[in-house]
């Protein structure tokens, strides 16, 4: 490790936490109505009764929030995924965890009627089914599992998915243009009562992926080395998978399924601060709400007076980036 190498790591969160601060700053003051950044500071400190009050503190506070967990949980998923794995692909998009997820609120909510508040435990049930089925079929055959097996089979568990909700909307008109606005990935129309009660689960979330960070680092060494280091490489995976598909949980629950921001965030992290874990996910966690925030603030601006969700974005620029990941990993293998 070069003296260059440790000073890059040593200012990049820093960085990062004030780009994190800038850019909550911009999605309270931007939007169809912009904001002066003197009024948002007003509205923040508690001056009432004024339009400026209303629009920051019952509209875009809570949605700033909800984008600050969701980014937050589903880079972290992703680093957590791609360090148990060992496979550049994973995320929580890619196995499906996303899809099945959303899959699961949508029949909660659309067929069952039950509070969005409980959303969250149907959709770590469903994006754990999602990703148990995805690793299966991809670990099936001769070749084993490899990355270009476990996306394909990721992306098949996730179109199936995707038919059945479209297939459940299909049947329950009076829910679905709300619900299908949530599953393009938005932040619009958060509200802070769904928001408050998921973060316990988001703080041990994290907390259990900071105690993962040291057992990850050694199962990149390989399994026997791991297994000489004193770790039990299948309890890793195990339960670094656990932890991702909670925290990808609740991210679906609060913004829906942002497409790719899991697969893209992690990678961003390593050219940033290295492949030390720790560090990666320390990363993780501060660029992926940043990157999620800027994409719902560009979808304010670019349709300005309607929106274009942060889902949708992030899709269009995650896509890309899988195929050059995928042709990288295909090399490499």
């Amino acid at each position: 490790m070069t003296a260059l190498d440790t000073s890059r790591r040593w200012w990049v969160p820093p960085a990062l936490l004030g780009a994190l601060a800038v850019v909550a700053c911009l999605s309270l003051a931007v939007g169809s109505v912009p904001l002066p950044l003197g009024e948002v500071v007003q509205a923040v400190l508690g001056a009432r009764d004024t339009e400026a009050h209303l629009i920051v503190r019952d509209l875009r506070f809570p949605r700033t929030v909800a984008g600050l967990v969701a980014g937050a949980c589903l880079a972290v998923a992703g680093a957590l995924l791609q360090g148990a794995t060992r496979n550049p692909l994973a995320s929580p998009t890619l196995l499906g965890i996303t899809a099945g997820a959303g899959f699961a609120v949508v029949v909660t909510v659309a067929l069952l009627d039950v509070l969005a508040t409980y959303a969250v435990v149907a959709a770590f049930t469903g994006g754990a089914l999602a990703a148990a089925l995805a690793i299966g079929l991809a670990s099936t055959g001769r070749d084993g599992l490899s990355p270009i097996r476990l996306a394909l089979s990721g992306a098949l568990v996730s179109l199936l998915l995707s038919a059945w909700t479209r297939g459940i909307l299909a049947l329950n008109e009076a829910d679905a243009d709300e619900v299908r606005h949530w599953l393009a990935g938005s932040l619009a129309g958060r509200d802070a009562a769904a928001v408050v009660p998921l973060l316990p689960l988001f703080g041990v979330g994290l907390l259990a992926a900071v105690l993962l960070a040291r057992p990850l680092d050694t199962l990149a060494l390989g399994d026997a080395a791991a297994v000489g280091l004193g770790q039990r490489p299948g309890r890793v995976r195990v339960l670094a998978s656990i932890t991702a598909v909670a925290l990808a949980a609740v991210a679906v629950s609060l913004a829906g399924p942002i497409a790719f921001l899991g697969l893209i965030v992690p990678h961003l992290a390593r050219f940033l601060v290295g492949g030390r874990h720790r560090d990666v996910l320390l990363a993780s966690a501060l660029l992926g709400p940043v990157v999620l925030l800027v994409a719902d603030i560009l979808g304010r601006v670019i349709a300005r007076p309607t929106e274009i969700q942060a889902g949708v974005l992030t899709a269009m620029i995650g896509a890309p980036f899988l195929i050059r990941t995928a042709v990288r990993a295909r090399v490499a293998g």
